[in-house]
């Protein structure tokens, strides 16, 4: 059995026009999570992670 992958949300639920600045996912991402197969997710919680790189550097 594949280890699940954990959602990157940290309980600090608060957007920055599209993203959350909690997590750096974007709402549609957030939304569509659940629905997301492993592929996708580890994909979005790269991207999640490169914006919130990002949203510091700022």
């Amino acid at each position: 059995m594949t280890k699940e992958i954990e959602s990157p949300c940290v309980s600090v639920c608060q957007l920055k026009g599209d993203l959350c600045i909690g997590c750096g996912r974007t709402m549609e991402e957030i939304r569509h999570w659940k629905a997301m197969k492993r592929p996708e997710k580890r994909k979005t919680v790269k991207r999640a992670e490169e914006r919130l790189k990002k949203l510091l550097r700022d």
